[in-house]
């Protein structure tokens, strides 16, 4: 089964980074119709072809996800979707 494991470090802190996710999340639910729900300081989230999470602490955003057979062959375009989304919450990239 395809997955997607994403890293990035933030700035932000828990409190915030927490409430990123959260946006993120009403995002999701509104859009695609995913089913979310916070297990300690990570949002599950489900969908028919997808499931994950996305884990924050202080320092750190974690984004992973098992991809269905059908979601499989859009795997580029969703991690692109997540850099994007990464990089307008958390702000961009750095590259040491």
């Amino acid at each position: 089964m395809p997955s997607i494991d994403i890293r990035r470090t933030h700035p932000l802190g828990l409190d915030t980074a927490r409430q990123a996710v959260d946006k993120v999340a009403q995002r999701m639910r509104e859009k695609f119709g995913v089913d979310t729900r916070w297990e300690d300081d990570t949002l599950r989230f489900s969908h028919m072809g997808i499931d994950g999470g996305i884990a924050v602490n202080d320092k750190e955003v974690h984004v992973q996800a098992r991809l269905g057979m059908l979601m499989s062959a859009l795997k580029p375009r969703i991690e692109s979707e997540i850099h994007a989304k990464l990089d307008e919450y958390f702000g961009p990239a750095t590259t040491n």
